[in-house]
């Protein structure tokens, strides 16, 4: 394929349905996103870096939803996994526990935590 200067990708992000939007728009905010309204049914989710992030939608299909994962690469996963428990998630979000990070035999330690819609969220560092 030819490199055309018009055609490259400034941003690519996924659209993440959710069963509740207003309690999903909190939980996020809880994890520490940035969690902006851009339309009745779309929100955007950002990232501390301003860049990465998502489109939260007031959609929700269960079988979408519980099998859905996603996966962020953070500098150390200990303040991340300190910041995850702080927020007593099952008890304000209705959510499964979250499960502590583990190295996984792709070489990636990896905490897992689960958004009030059912999706599996890895929150990874590199060993």
């Amino acid at each position: 394929m030819t490199a055309l200067p018009d055609a490259r990708i400034e941003l690519m992000r996924p659209f993440i349905p959710a069963r509740d939007f207003g309690l999903s728009q909190d939980f996020y905010r809880a994890l520490g996103f940035e969690v902006a309204v851009v339309a009745p049914r779309i929100a955007t989710v950002t990232a501390s870096d301003g860049k990465t992030g998502f489109l939260l939608q007031d959609f929700y299909q269960k079988d979408l939803a519980e099998n859905l994962m996603m996966q962020i690469i953070v500098p150390s996963i200990d303040v991340w996994w300190a910041h995850i428990q702080s927020q007593s998630l099952p008890e304000h979000f209705g959510v499964k526990e979250p499960k502590p990070p583990v190295v996984e035999p792709w070489g990636l330690r990896v905490a897992y935590v689960w958004d009030p819609s059912g999706i599996l969220w890895h929150v990874a560092a590199r060993n």
